[in-house]
């Protein structure tokens, strides 16, 4: 009598094709421990990570990132917004921020205007001016942001998001932009983490910078 084990169903949750972008140094910091942010895009580079956004449906970034750098996250060309409506698409991707603490300032340029961004934290409702939504979970992040109607999603940072994604095989496509500089402070947030073997697809010159793409 050959006996066979019943089959088991493997659930595979919908997400959106998710593309992390990041600027190092050679030396792979991020940024470093001044209070100052460390600036290593030039304006070409800054304009390239422009069309990305304006492309993507949504642009995430870790609590950290709004609190260290106060972003606006939002698509800087007026041509690529026009573009956007044109379309029948927002100015600007759905803005989206992990933070567990849920410690945000309210007056945060992020917060200042257009729909109000998706704020994900284990924190019970903070008061700020977004929808706010209890995880923080990367996988459930991910599933939920594709309920919403989001295909593809662009990553900014900081370093904790980009590590977790990557530890979590959650990354299919990362833009690394490497400036010709070194940070030698041994307390600068570097570029580390681990998981799949990346695959290099592209390498260019964008002014002083060397661009890398790589698929995984």
């Amino acid at each position: 009598m050959v006996r066979t084990r019943p089959s088991r169903r493997v659930t595979i949750v919908p997400r959106p094709y998710v593309l992390l972008s990041a600027a190092v140094s050679l030396d792979g910091a991020l940024d470093d421990a001044s209070p100052d942010r460390l600036i290593l895009s030039g304006p070409a580079d800054l304009d390239e990570v422009d069309a990305l956004r304006a492309g993507c449906d949504a642009i995430l970034v870790g609590a950290g990132t709004v609190r260290a750098d106060d972003p606006r996250l939002r698509v800087a060309s007026a041509a690529r917004r026009a573009d956007r409506e044109r379309r029948g698409l927002p100015a600007t991707p759905l803005r989206v921020i992990l933070s567990r603490s849920g410690v945000l300032d309210p007056a945060a340029r992020v917060f200042a205007a257009g729909p109000p961004p998706v704020v994900y934290t284990d924190a019970p409702a903070p008061a700020l001016p977004a929808t706010v939504v209890p995880l923080t979970a990367p996988e459930d992040v991910l599933a939920d942001l594709h309920a919403r109607g989001v295909r593809r999603l662009l990553v900014e940072g900081g370093a904790t998001v980009l590590r977790d994604l990557l530890a979590r095989g959650l990354a299919d496509e990362l833009r690394l932009a490497v400036a010709p500089v070194f940070v030698p402070d041994p307390a600068a947030v570097r570029f580390r983490g681990a998981g799949p073997a990346a695959r290099l697809t592209g390498v260019r010159q964008v002014d002083r910078m060397a661009v890398l793409r790589y698929s995984f």
